[in-house]
């Protein structure tokens, strides 16, 4: 039995880092609800892939939609679940609002997202896994989406940068920042204990957390 006295984990980070991976692993570990982004979903994502300046605004305003309609559906669910484990938080939509909208795109996106997030719930612990483009353009490779050949180096650069600046700031909740460039938490056990007992004793503030290599 875990010792803790988390309700709501989320595990945040960009394209290709392995959010959604830790998470189901985090969910298998809790016992916990899950609620994942279904990426794939989202109609207009591979034209923006080919056009990011035309399907931005339609993009981005599914991905708000279909996000908010997930935390109501999220705030009904089974209240005796012990843990709940998120692959996103709603906060960062704006980070990538941010990079792809233009001005008048991203007024009419703060008005919809003002109104649709008002009551939004706020996480016990946030999990920010990092990682520099090279990394993340391996593992979105491995991966092998066939709408993700189109994504370049310098969207991600971009990403990571406003990530890095989100989280510098934000102050709504515990934040363990990682370091994951190195730590494979899905296939060694080792580094996902590793990073289990530091998810475990962050309890305020900020952590940051760069995995050492076990000694063989």
């Amino acid at each position: 039995m875990l010792d803790h006295n988390l309700n709501y984990i989320v595990v945040e980070g960009s394209i290709g880092v392995g959010k959604t991976s830790l998470a189901q692993r985090l969910g298998d570990e809790f016992g916990s609800y899950l609620l994942l982004e279904n990426v794939e979903d989202n109609p207009f994502l591979e034209r923006f892939y080919q056009n990011p300046r035309e399907a931005a605004l339609s993009t981005q305003l599914y991905f708000l939609l279909r996000r908010t309609k997930q935390l109501q559906e999220f705030r009904q669910a089974d209240i005796f679940s012990p843990v709940r484990v998120s692959d996103f938080l709603i906060d960062k939509d704006r980070l990538f609002a941010q990079v792809t909208l233009n001005a008048s795109e991203y007024d009419l996106y703060e008005q919809v997202y003002s109104y649709l997030t008002i009551d939004a719930p706020k996480p016990d612990l946030v999990v920010y896994l990092q990682a520099p483009v090279e990394v993340l353009l391996q593992r979105i490779r491995k991966r092998g989406r066939g709408y993700e050949r189109l994504i370049e180096s310098a969207y991600l650069e971009q990403l990571n940068a406003a990530y890095a600046k989100f989280f510098y700031n934000y102050e709504d909740a515990p934040c363990l920042i990682v370091n994951a460039s190195e730590i494979d938490f899905i296939n060694n056990d080792r580094d996902y204990e590793q990073l289990l007992q530091e998810i475990l004793s962050t309890k305020a503030g900020k952590r940051y957390f760069n995995p050492l290599p076990f000694a063989s």
